[in-house]
């Protein structure tokens, strides 16, 4: 009986004296009420009845997160969405126990005085552009301020800024207004374009065409010079000549209207009428001749 009463005594001592730390935990150690130390993870040991664990510490990171009113410079009413990361650190664990009653509400506040003192010197689009920018200055004010009181600042996030919906609807109107204006000039320059390329094309076209007609005509008189030379070797008068060719051409335009399978009436339309036209032409070349022979009243 004696034997199993010293067991639970020392069972009972070992359990009021012995413990465990966890990993990335750190145990506050009071002495008679006075903190002596701070105990990081593993197996440790304290005296029964006057060393005491007054509290733990966790070292991991926590995120505090907050939502902020405050106004711009232009005197626009937003909303901020903060987000702090932060953790104890390692070596000032005693001052984040005992330094600090509420810590995330402390942290709240200087944040929320951070906020409120940077925003406001910004207009709404520079709040938007430039909230990378703030969150940094938080940063750097909040832990100068946190860091005597052991507690580590390592990351301040904005993470949204909502303004009024009625700002919201204006700013996206006015977003859409530009997008459709760049849009109409995207098109008219395009448009703009097209016709000009357009133009150019036809301009282009016209341009060979009437190469074309020109090297034609030019081909067709060489023909016909050659032709006439041909004819005039072999002792034909210019009447005869004439009709040959005339003749000649008459053939080749039927050819060409039966090629393309068209109902046309010709006028006239018989062998005959090329006779009519050549002694018409004919007549018309001689007066042409006559007029240019006829001596002018300085000749005379």
């Amino acid at each position: 009986m004696t034997a199993v009463i010293i067991l639970a005594l020392i069972v009972f001592a070992v359990l009021k004296c012995a413990y465990v730390v966890p990993q990335q935990q750190v145990f506050i150690i009071e002495r008679l009420g006075k903190f002596i130390r701070a105990d990081g993870a593993g197996f440790h040991v304290k005296i029964p009845f006057i060393d005491v664990i007054a509290g733990r510490q966790s070292l991991r990171v926590q995120q505090l997160d907050n939502t902020i009113s405050t106004k711009t410079k232009d005197n626009v009413f937003i909303e901020a969405q903060i987000s702090v990361q932060y953790q104890v650190n390692p070596y000032k664990v005693a001052d984040a126990f005992y330094q600090l009653e509420n810590p995330v509400a402390q942290i709240n506040a200087y944040v929320e005085d951070a906020i409120r003192a940077a925003l406001p010197m910004l207009s709404l689009d520079e709040a938007f552009e430039r909230k990378d920018d703030v969150a940094n200055d938080v940063q750097s004010s909040i832990s100068e301020a946190m860091d005597r009181y052991g507690y580590v600042i390592v990351k301040t996030l904005i993470t949204a800024i909502d303004p009024d919906k009625r700002i919201k609807d204006a700013m996206n109107s006015i977003n859409e207004a530009n997008r459709r204006r760049e849009a109409a000039k995207a098109q008219a320059e395009a448009d703009k374009i097209a016709v000009v390329t357009r133009a150019e094309a036809e301009a282009e076209e016209m341009r060979l065409r009437g190469e074309g007609v020109a090297s034609q005509r030019k081909a067709i008189v060489e023909g016909l010079s050659d032709s006439v030379k041909e004819l005039s070797e072999t002792g034909l008068s210019e009447d005869q000549i004439m009709t040959v060719l005339l003749t000649n051409q008459y053939i080749d335009t039927l050819n060409k209207f039966a090629d393309s399978h068209a109902s046309t009436i010709f006028l006239p339309s018989s062998p005959a009428g090329v006779e009519d036209f050549r002694t018409q032409l004919m007549s018309s070349i001689q007066a042409v001749k006559a007029q240019g022979n006829k001596p002018t009243d300085a000749q005379q």
